[in-house]
């Protein structure tokens, strides 16, 4: 590995990495990085961990080595997503974007065409609604800290094998009847911090779900089997974590058989509503 983070890096010339063609990860976070030359990895071709994070580049390098497993390029100035940026590369895994200003528009169709991507993190951008087209492979997607404002019931439909959504800090107001049937998989949902008014529709459905955030929205009211299916057979794991605090609803109008499914009781955190 070949450490240069937290320098003065301006520019990634064509030769800087001349020969390097074992090097196994670079990190480049926390530089001044403006501009990286299209040749600039050419020679890396066993590249698997690329970190550019808070730097200034507006775009994704190009050229990029088809070995990477891992790209993080987030706290930078991406507005694209170009269609073939990430062609070929069939080991990639983990993309970390989150702090670019990237908007829906900027996500090119067939951008993550023929990717195997388990992991991809586009959180504090300018994201509307959920992307299309991410990779049908995606075991975890967070875009919390956006302005999303609903979830519709193609949203999720590709991830069947989806196990943690981000969708906190956003400005959802409705999640439509059947959306979370798509992610039949899912352990942990995170919807803190949006505009919620009642518990989304389906979350009973969803066997495996251990944890769900709904903390900060406007729920005034919890019904017996938003949570947990009618019979407890059909859940195959216990919830670790329901946040409903800072929330209208009253604790005590909550009925005690609506926990029924948790772990123990220090698994649920309601609290006092103050306006």
């Amino acid at each position: 590995m070949i450490d240069l983070q937290n320098n003065k890096i301006k520019v990634i010339k064509e030769n800087d990495f001349k020969g390097l063609s074992s090097l196994y990860a670079l990190a480049l976070n926390n530089n001044k990085i403006t501009k990286i030359h299209p040749k600039a990895f050419q020679s890396t071709k066993k590249l698997r961990r690329l970190y550019l994070s808070h730097n200034h580049l507006t775009q994704i390098p190009e050229n990029l080595p088809r070995s990477l497993a891992e790209i993080r390029i987030h706290d930078n100035k991406v507005k694209k997503i170009h269609k073939d940026i990430f062609k070929g590369m069939k080991s990639l895994h983990v993309l970390e974007m989150s702090a670019n200003p990237l908007d829906n528009d900027g996500i090119e169709p067939g951008a993550f065409e023929g990717l195997t991507v388990y992991h991809i993190r586009i959180a504090e951008a300018k994201l509307t609604s959920v992307p299309k087209g991410l990779p049908s492979s995606l075991l975890e997607l967070h875009l919390d800290d956006n302005k999303i404002s609903a979830i519709e019931l193609e949203d999720f439909i590709r991830y069947k094998n989806l196990q943690r959504l981000g969708l906190g800090n956003n400005k959802i107001k409705d999640v439509e009847n059947g959306s979370f049937a798509n992610i039949p998989n899912v352990r942990e949902i995170h919807l803190e911090k949006n505009k919620l008014k009642k518990v989304p529709a389906g979350l009973q459905e969803l066997k495996y779900l251990q944890v769900v955030f709904l903390h900060s929205n406007s729920i005034s009211s919890v019904g017996v089997n938003d949570f947990c299916p009618t019979e407890r057979r059909l859940k195959k794991t216990l919830y670790n974590g329901i946040s409903l605090f800072k929330n209208p609803v009253k604790y005590w109008d909550i009925q005690p058989a609506t926990f029924r499914c948790i772990l123990n009781r220090n698994s649920v955190q309601i609290a006092n509503y103050r306006k």
